[in-house]
């Protein structure tokens, strides 16, 4: 069953970033309005009833987000709990992603410039080992936490199918709002100024 899991969340992060290049290539608008394109729209992906069916129940915005506790990249442990009275951005993404590679660097700023906490869930049974994981870090210069599902059994609590998917968590534990697909700064700050 997992690896059904894994080949769907595959198989849907390519059809994600085919979706965002097709749109990023129609649009002739100079390199700084691209960057605010629109991130793929929820009919490119599963629907919610076919989410349900496949992953046991969806998780929708105003639902408690799933608590859970998982190694971090650098030899720690962390848990959501732990977030408690701060609003989280909570990112599952795969360094074999592309859209989640081009969202990374405004995520690091976005992280530095504000006042939220990131975890960043790496789906670590799809990788090819911990040292990609590692690379990836130390290439795209990120200082936020990384996590490790190594299992994807957060991702199956979150009804994760395409990466990357992003998740704002009030200060309360509530889901405030789900982005699939890439998202870049100024959609962050945006949702963060809607948990205050």
């Amino acid at each position: 069953m997992i690896k059904i899991a894994v080949i769907g969340i595959l198989l849907a992060g390519m059809l994600g970033w085919a979706f965002y290049d097709a749109m990023s290539t129609e649009e002739a608008a100079p390199e700084e309005e691209t960057t605010t394109s629109a991130p793929p729209s929820d009919e490119d992906f599963q629907s919610k009833e076919e989410q349900a069916e496949t992953q046991g129940g969806t998780l929708e915005e105003g639902d408690p987000a799933p608590d859970f506790e998982l190694d971090t990249l650098d030899g720690g442990t962390m848990s959501l709990s732990e977030m408690e009275g701060t609003p989280v951005l909570i990112n599952f993404w795969a360094t074999w992603c592309p859209p989640c590679r081009a969202e990374m660097p405004d995520m690091q700023t976005f992280y530095e410039e504000n006042d939220i906490e990131v975890l960043a869930v790496n789906l670590t049974d799809t990788e090819s080992g911990q040292s990609a994981i590692s690379s990836f870090v130390e290439e795209m210069d990120l200082s936020f936490p990384i996590l490790l599902d190594k299992d994807v059994s957060v991702a199956g609590k979150y009804n994760i199918q395409p990466v990357p998917t992003s998740f704002f968590i009030d200060s309360e534990g509530t889901v405030q709002h789900i982005n699939i697909g890439a998202m870049n700064e100024d959609m962050m700050k945006s949702e963060l100024e809607k948990l205050k």
